[in-house]
């Protein structure tokens, strides 16, 4: 048969295939990008294939699907851009707490809140009322917990707020009394439509508790935390896997972890009393700082996972 018969052949085959993704499937089963050469009508019809790539045996999987050092490869989210970061400039007071959004990650400095870019680099700040606590981020708005009283007091003389801002530009929204929360408002979180408020603890009370609220900041219930002592209350809080995760002061720091109950399932030595948040694609960003005098406080973040023996570890900056 000559060569533009075969060609013939090959021409009608591939039309009745798919072409976008085809190859050739030659006589010994290998697949080439090309189709093979054919003396005979007999090559042509029965040795000669042109396949869809979603038809092709696949033997060892390609080099994007090839998991590196035996670990499954990270999930691609919107979370998958975040990293470990350093907030810019210094402040006057402290770090209390971080929440994230898509591009952003938003950073309560007791005093002043900021905004910066994933990267770090400042977008947006202003002064708040002292004291302003950990925050959390929820339909384009960012909730803080807020303390104008006596914060840790015995006789219950706090004054708690949630204070509410626009995500966009940390323009002032609302303010919402959780008075509820008896020893001063420090931290806050979201669940299942529900406002999580945390805060203080004096010595000698061997437990901790969660305030809930609804959406419009009706209280809900008061949650126990059988946790056992810890300084100054709970920090910060995060829902994430199914879990709580507070940041807890202390020598050293302690990380509670709860079900969605409230019921102990872990504490341990770890810190995370400066801000926690959780990711999409199932890591942490974990918030830590310093104060230097004369020159303000700083802030920064590493990413982190969960731990079976630490509660959570650091890993590094993929």
């Amino acid at each position: 048969m000559n060569r533009r018969l075969c060609r013939f052949w090959i021409l009608a085959l591939a039309s009745i295939l798919p072409l976008q993704s085809a190859m050739a499937w030659g006589p010994h089963g290998k697949i080439t990008a090309t189709p093979l050469a054919c003396p005979t009508l007999d090559e042509a019809i029965g040795r000669v294939w042109i396949v869809s790539e979603s038809l092709q045996p696949r033997s060892a999987p390609r080099d994007e699907e090839t998991p590196r050092s035996g670990r499954e490869k990270p999930p691609q989210s919107q979370s998958a851009g975040f990293h470990d970061v350093a907030c810019e400039g210094s402040y006057p007071h402290h770090l209390q707490g971080i929440c994230v959004g898509d591009q952003a990650i938003f950073w309560s400095f007791t005093t002043m809140l900021v905004k910066t870019g994933i990267d770090g680099k400042l977008l947006k700040k202003i002064p708040v009322a002292n004291h302003h606590g950990d925050p959390c981020l929820q339909g384009g708005k960012l909730y803080v917990a807020v303390n104008l009283g006596k914060f840790n007091d015995p006789q219950g003389n706090a004054d708690s707020w949630v204070y509410v801002y626009n995500a966009g530009d940390l323009s002032f929204e609302a303010r919402h009394p959780v008075q509820e929360v008896f020893h001063g408002a420090g931290g806050i979180g979201f669940q299942d439509g529900r406002f999580f408020v945390v805060g203080g603890l004096p010595m000698g009370i061997e437990e901790n508790y969660v305030y809930e609220y609804d959406p419009g900041f009706r209280f809900v219930k008061k949650h126990v935390v059988k946790s056992g002592h810890t300084l100054l209350g709970i920090q910060t809080a995060t829902f994430a896997l199914g879990r709580w995760w507070f940041g807890c002061y202390g020598t050293p720091q302690v990380l509670l972890v709860t079900d969605a109950e409230f019921r102990l399932l872990g504490r341990y030595e770890f810190d995370c009393s400066m801000g926690i948040v959780g990711l999409p694609d199932g890591r942490f960003l974990v918030a830590g700082g310093r104060c230097e005098k004369d020159k303000g406080c700083t802030g920064s973040a590493r990413l982190a996972v969960p731990d079976e023996k630490s509660g959570l570890r650091f890993v590094a900056d993929e």
